[in-house]
């Protein structure tokens, strides 16, 4: 759940819009009138909220659902606001997870340690050196400022160049194999590999899923959820894997640096669209590195020598 140390006006105007109210109700949950809610929101950083409000807005966040807390953190994200807003996983959310936050573009990413684990449909062992890897698909947010800081082309289905508020969250689709490399350079990280991707996903000893053998579509977004579409990228608590790695089946297919033939690349995942049989991380895909389409996006690896690089 997201968690915020300090509240301000942008922070206050932020839960407003993740929760969809008007000054007027948001005021009337807060106990408030509508002017001072209008008054922190003007105030922004400056604003200065007495401890009680802060406790009520405390409450507001934590009783919010899911789909809010992502809309609250996308919302943050793109307005850059600086970190007295933290955002970290609940700890009972992971079975497990070294969480730090990237120093080139601040994602948060989960730590992979080195070693042996068991590949592919024959669990084959494989070794894998240490990395980290995003702990969540690159949203939307994410993307914006990638195209904002590159003058990047924006993904086609953006209206008027701008994603949808409440998308922010959501992974970002219509990404050719080009734009996710594209991205991850800007980054200072890597497209994972396929065997990067499949561990963090399945773990050493050989599980089927991320959550386990069990195969449970209500841990993740695939055709027999019945969503259809795609869903904030911190909604599946449950189904995140080892290494508390989000989204490693279900919501988007995402691009991989391994390629199979010249211009083709690897694929892993499965979306919305797909059934959950498609999602087993150890099955690979494969597609055109000109191909886009509206389940399919990417996240980034970053080797101890990139995290480090981007200190200095």
């Amino acid at each position: 759940m997201p968690l915020v140390t300090k509240w301000t006006g942008r922070e206050v105007k932020a839960l407003r819009e993740a929760v969809r109210m008007s000054l007027m109700e948001f005021a009337e949950k807060l106990g408030v009138s509508d002017r001072i809610v209008s008054r922190w929101e003007a105030d922004g950083e400056q604003a200065s909220l007495r401890m009680v409000n802060q406790a009520a807005l405390d409450t507001l966040l934590t009783k919010a659902d899911k789909d809010a807390q992502g809309r609250f953190v996308g919302i943050l994200e793109v307005d850059n606001v600086p970190a007295h807003a933290i955002v970290e996983p609940d700890g009972d959310q992971t079975s497990s997870g070294e969480y730090v936050k990237h120093p080139g573009d601040g994602k948060l990413m989960a730590h992979i340690p080195e070693g042996i684990f068991l590949s592919g449909e024959d669990d084959e062992p494989v070794w894998v050196d240490e990395f980290h890897i995003d702990t969540f698909p690159t949203t939307n947010a994410d993307y914006a400022r990638f195209c904002a800081a590159t003058r990047h082309a924006v993904p086609e289905h953006w209206e008027n160049g701008r994603c949808p508020r409440d998308l922010y969250d959501h992974p970002v689709v219509h990404v050719t194999w080009r734009d996710a490399q594209a991205y991850a350079t800007w980054a200072g990280k890597s497209l994972p590999t396929a065997e990067q991707w499949e561990k963090a996903a399945r773990g050493t000893s050989g599980r089927t899923f991320p959550w386990g053998d069990q195969k449970t579509a209500a841990k993740c977004n695939v055709r027999e959820t019945g969503v259809e579409r795609t869903t904030s990228v911190s909604r599946y608590h449950s189904g995140v894997s080892p290494y508390g790695v989000y989204d490693m089946v279900g919501n988007v297919w995402e691009w991989l640096a391994t390629a199979t033939t010249p211009g083709r690349y690897e694929l892993r995942g499965s979306a919305f669209t797909s059934p959950l049989f498609r999602g087993v991380p150890a099955i690979p895909n494969d597609a055109n590195d000109t191909m886009h389409d509206d389940d399919t996006g990417f996240r980034c690896v970053a080797t101890p020598e990139q995290m480090e690089s981007r200190k200095r």
